[in-house]
């Protein structure tokens, strides 16, 4: 048995025809409302009831670049999922699976394929292949623009490839995804980190007309631990991408933080959280426990993530968080000193908290508490200007556009996104702000005020 392979299982086709006969097409469609990308679900489901899978992968590729990413890791539950009328019934249709569905079987017949037009509007350069530089890339080239993806990693896809394990998403269908994206004319660039490797000030002077910046976040939020320097206490998405480097035999096993038989602590709950969980179960750690300073009610995490974490033994810590860290003389962990308060109203005060502090063995903690910017690309290019944390600032009009004129930002790095597909919402605005900034500065280059 794979313990990495993909947990959730596909429809097939006498399934997905059945579940997608059950849509009502809605004249006024909440899912599509629901759906930050306004996908046209309704349209590409009534093709599907059909049988008729091009039509429909045509309608889903009009909005997304990633529908096979999509279909598997959306927050469909909380958006257009979630959005159906039929919930009122609890019979939501299971929008993400018919998309998944659907996208995997075009990509397993190569259904369609679409046109490239003339790449003579621009050159624009991407620096990052996650969710946000793949979308921009893909509309820009739709549009007419050359473009070249500059890309850190041996691999393109970002968080997509090294931040989302295999058994939620697997790295053939991001591998598959990218490919498209590559039959579109983008050009990818791997193994480049711009800022060292080539700088943006170079990048026009090499003849592009912009620049969109789409790094992310990989700098850990700092966290007032007592003994959070131990060998041992290590950022979630970080294990999570050495963790995928070791599946794929680029990485060694002694890499990995969470050796088998491990005692492992999650401080966070959202869905990194999850994925790092997880995945730290996969490796053979004897116990994890997710330690989150809120109520089940107030965690980010998917409620279908949390059922899962549970079926697999994952234990929930509410209310709680660890306080110290402790290490021997070596500097490895062996404990930690986690606080839980829980409700003790008084007459004078029905708000008082009591405070219980254990101190536990541990040999893991996995910090899943948010991110910044870490990029080279901004600290090494004049006029951009940041927050007070580190994140690009961004402008309505054109929307994207920093305070330096041709480089753009979006996703993450912007600090305006939190998931895949709003990453993708906001790089489809960005990718048409940088259309029209480009169209402006040619339009005003060609006419001739002599």
């Amino acid at each position: 048995m794979n313990k990495f392979k993909e947990v959730s299982e596909s429809y097939t086709m006498a399934e997905a025809i059945q579940e997608a006969q059950r849509c009502l097409r809605c004249k006024v469609p909440s899912c599509k409302k629901g759906c930050p990308i306004s996908n046209d679900i309704p349209d590409w489901i009534h093709e599907l009831r059909k049988g008729n899978m091009g039509n429909a992968i045509q309608i889903i590729r009009a909005k997304s670049n990633l529908p096979s990413v999509c279909g598997r890791v959306c927050a469909h539950e909380r958006q257009c999922q979630g959005s159906c009328v039929l919930g009122k019934q609890g019979k939501n249709i299971n929008i993400g699976k018919l998309e998944r569905f659907i996208a995997d079987f075009d990509a397993e017949l190569n259904l369609t394929h679409s046109d490239i037009p003339a790449k003579t509007r621009g050159r624009v350069a991407v620096i990052g292949s996650g969710p946000a530089g793949l979308t921009v890339s893909g509309d820009l080239a739709r549009m007419g623009f050359h473009v070249d993806i500059f890309e850190m990693e041996r691999e393109a896809g970002g968080v997509l490839m090294y931040g989302i394990p295999e058994y939620r998403l697997p790295k053939e269908v991001v591998r598959r995804e990218v490919r498209l994206i590559e039959e579109l004319g983008v050009v990818f660039h791997m193994n480049t980190t711009v800022g060292e490797d080539i700088t943006i000030d170079q990048m026009f002077e090499q003849g592009f007309d912009a620049v969109f910046v789409g790094t992310g976040t990989s700098k850990p939020r700092e966290l007032d631990i007592p003994g959070k320097e131990t060998k041992g206490a290590v950022m979630a998405t970080h294990f999570l991408r050495i963790s995928q480097l070791y599946q794929d035999g680029l990485a060694g096993r002694n890499e990995v933080a969470v050796k088998p038989g491990d005692k492992v602590y999650v401080i966070g709950c959202g869905n990194t959280a999850m994925d790092a969980a997880r995945m730290a179960i996969r490796l053979g750690a004897r116990t994890v426990d997710v330690v989150y300073h809120r109520t089940i009610d107030r965690m980010a995490a998917l409620h279908s993530e949390y059922e899962e974490a549970l079926e697999e033994g994952i234990r929930f810590n509410w209310n709680a968080d660890i306080v110290e860290i402790h290490h021997d003389d070596n500097g490895s962990m062996t404990e930690i000193v986690m606080q839980t308060k829980k409700p003790a109203p008084t007459p004078e005060d029905p708000d008082h908290m009591e405070y219980e502090r254990k101190t536990l063995g541990a040999d893991v903690v996995l910090l899943a508490v948010g991110a910044q910017p870490a990029t080279t690309a901004s600290r090494n290019t004049s006029g951009i200007n940041t927050d007070e944390k580190g994140f690009m600032l961004t402008r309505e009009m054109p929307y994207g556009m920093t305070s330096r004129r041709g480089v753009f930002a979006g996703g993450d790095v912007a600090n305006r996104q939190a998931s895949v597909v709003h990453a993708m919402r906001d790089a489809k605005l960005v990718a048409e702000g940088i259309a029209q900034y480009v169209d402006a500065v040619k339009l005003m280059e060609s006419i001739d005020l002599k």
